[in-house]
């Protein structure tokens, strides 16, 4: 999601759709929506402080809680959401997961809106935010992307994936849709906070001879599904793995359609307290470790996702 205070993508196009959709339609087919109700413990780490390399990277009081926990808007497959039997699962939880065993500590995801994410972390809610979030520089600095004004100190991102942003439409319909400028004059229904809402609001301002784009917003992607589906809107935006997973597995694959290519493309982080420099570091850290030891290929690979891999952990690196 990209620009609001909270949300999810934002850059120069890195990788073609193509490539992208071909890995993700491979795999994505695996595992089937969940709801977002709270997750429990299903998908933190199992190992213990005293086997686990770089524990010590830690702050204590985190050691001794041997608990991260994670806000998370636990209903945006396949990057975070439950499986049928409410087990929490993606590439975010599996991510933690092996970062977990790093550092010798349990990631909880705990769910919550995307668009109140930050604000759940700077009131110590969440220890961090892992949940598809653009790494962004008004996010980095606390302003409010909408007024340019600032609205908080701003967080510190550790960045573990690139993504960006797709529109689909029902499947067969508004065939003449193939680009945001399309989108003039037609509704689009999007997650509220995301980098989808504010592209929309972007490209509006665009539109020429009063043929703006009609914007609808939700708290949950799902729910904008359930509208386009249910023929109430033009099109739908979400980023890119989201976006072709719904394509993939909405009923059977019949209820959507990608159009275009994918635009924005920017890297995804976990976001930090700037006051938390210790845990940011540590997270990065333990990015690192399995990015080298293969466990985050493993991941990525799993997902079918691997045109949006990393080879390092960046911090701050969104633009």
């Amino acid at each position: 999601m990209t620009a609001s205070t909270t949300r999810r993508t934002t850059a120069a196009r890195t990788r073609t759709a193509a490539v992208g959709a071909i890995a993700v339609a491979g795999a994505l087919i695996l595992t089937g929506c969940g709801d977002q109700t709270n997750s429990g413990s299903d998908s933190s780490s199992s190992a213990s402080t005293s086997s686990a390399p770089l524990a010590d990277k830690l702050p204590k009081e985190i050691r001794d809680k041997g608990v991260i926990k994670v806000g998370s808007d636990i209903a945006y497959a396949p990057v975070e959401f439950k499986d049928s039997s409410g087990k929490v699962v993606g590439i975010d939880p599996d991510l933690a997961d092996a970062m977990g065993k790093q550092l010798g500590v349990k990631f909880q995801f705990e769910n919550g809106t995307f668009d109140t994410l930050i604000t759940g972390l700077r009131s110590d809610r969440y220890d961090i935010a892992m949940s598809a979030m653009t790494d962004t520089k008004d996010r980095q600095e606390g302003v409010d992307s909408d007024t340019g004004k600032k609205v908080g100190e701003g967080v510190d991102f550790v960045d573990y994936f690139t993504a960006g942003v797709s529109i689909y439409t029902q499947k067969g319909k508004n065939t003449d849709i193939k680009t945001w400028s399309d989108l003039c004059g037609k509704k689009i229904v999007v997650q509220r906070g995301t980098v989808s809402e504010d592209l929309a609001k972007s490209e509006s301002k665009k539109c020429t001879g009063g043929k703006k784009i009609a914007l609808e917003s939700f708290d949950n992607d799902q729910q904008a599904q359930t509208r386009l589906r249910a023929g109430g809107a033009d099109a739908g935006s979400s980023d890119f793995p989201v976006a072709a997973y719904a394509v993939k597995t909405s009923g059977g694959g019949n209820d959507f359609q990608l159009v275009g290519e994918q635009v924005e493309a920017a890297p995804y982080g976990i976001a930090v307290a700037k006051k938390d420099t210790q845990l940011r570091d540590a997270l990065k850290a333990a990015l690192d470790a399995i990015i080298k030891n293969g466990d985050y290929d493993k991941v990525i690979k799993k997902w079918g996702v691997e045109a949006g891999a990393v080879t390092q952990a960046t911090v701050n690196g969104g633009k």
